[in-house]
Order: structure tokens, then sequence, then C-alpha cells
């Protein structure tokens, strides 16, 4: 079992969570250490000794915050998903309607994709590895994005959904488009976030409709 602080970015096995701030950065240290270590090899061939050699710390120090290779894991997956959601979220305050604030979204996504790639691999791999924190990204991720455009719907910037339904369906459709576009634009190839962030806002303001 792990024990996640939220906000403070520290994760560990239950009972190891780190008491100093030197602790909060050894913690930090050996995550970002498993990030390139299962971003590289993946989970199967990932070690600890790998991780910990990357994040220069002692075997036994690993030990002082977590219980195996599946620990760190799973905290590693749930800390990926926290730094998406706090990369993105000061890029929504300057955005002057629901659409630019998705596309504002979409753009900060990107460039944090091409500064930690390891996160598809990871995210991945949690579908069998974590198959908890898998769910959890991904309806975190959705649910942030139906209160968005619910609140532009309000404030009448986008079409009401119809329905809760409809509402879901349409921020699973968004959170679908920008994965694969920063798979697309950010792991395979790259291509100006802001390029790639205006068209999809086209898209999301225009649709695809013949007017």
């Amino acid at each position: 079992m792990l024990r996640l602080e939220s906000g403070g970015g520290s994760a560990a096995s239950d009972g190891k969570a780190p008491r100093t701030a030197r602790g909060e950065r050894t913690l930090r240290k050996i995550l970002d250490a498993a990030r390139v270590e299962f971003g590289d090899k993946g989970f199967a061939d990932s070690s600890i000794v790998g991780i910990t050699s990357r994040a220069k710390v002692a075997l036994g120090t690993f030990y002082t915050y977590f219980d195996s290779k599946e620990d760190v894991f799973r905290a590693l997956v749930r800390d990926m998903s926290d730094r998406v959601r706090e990369h993105v979220a000061p890029s929504l305050s300057g955005a002057s309607d629901g659409i630019e604030a998705e596309s504002c979204a979409l753009e900060s996504f990107l460039r944090f994709v091409e500064q930690q790639k390891q996160v598809y691999r990871i995210i991945d791999e949690a579908e069998f590895v974590d198959p908890q924190g898998f769910h959890d990204h991904y309806q975190t991720t959705a649910t942030r994005i139906a209160a968005r455009l619910d609140a532009a719907a309000a404030r009448g910037e986008v079409q009401p959904a119809a329905d809760p339904l409809e509402s879901e369906v349409r921020a699973w459709a968004v959170m679908g488009m920008n994965v694969f576009l920063g798979l697309r634009y950010g792991v395979w190839s790259h291509e100006e976030p802001e390029k790639v962030a205006a068209a999809a806002a086209r898209l999301l303001r225009g649709g695809l409709a013949k007017r």
C-alpha cells in the first residue's frame, strides 16, 4: 500500500513517508530515477538496482521509502498524473473562453510530453501493473475536463451538454484527442505545440460539419 500526499508530490509505502525536507528531496530523486528506468526499459526489465544507480542512492535508501518495485511503479503513476495536472493548470488562467482554455491545456500538455516522453510508456504499462492507477489517471483527467466544459457552458461559451452522459462523452473525447496528439506530436515527432493546439481548437470551435 502507498501513502500519497497530494500537492507536495510525496509518495511512499505505508509508514515510510519522509519526515524532513531532505527526505522529500531523496524521494524525489528516486521517483525521477524510476521514471527514466521504467520509461527506458519497461517494467519487466527494470530493477531496483537500476533505479538506485540512476538516483545515486544506496539500495537501503530505496527500502526506506518503498517496499518493492511494484510500489515505486504505483507511486510513479500517481506522481506522473499529478505532474501533468500541475503543469497544465497554470496555463488555463489567462484563457478568454472555454475553447481557448482547452487549447491552452493541450499546448501545455504537449510541452510537458516533449520533456517527459516516458509518461506514455509508464501510463500504458500501468494498465497491467497498476490497473487502479491507470483507471484513476484517466478518470480524474476526464472529470477535470468535464468540469471545465460544463462551467464554460454555464457562461454561454460552449453548447451545454444535453445530459450527464453527453457531458462525460465530450470530456473523454477531448481527452482522447489530447492523448493521441501528444503521442503523435510529442513522442513520435515534433510540431510547434501552439500550431497543434490551434488546429485542435478550430475543430472544437467549429466542428466538422459543412456550414
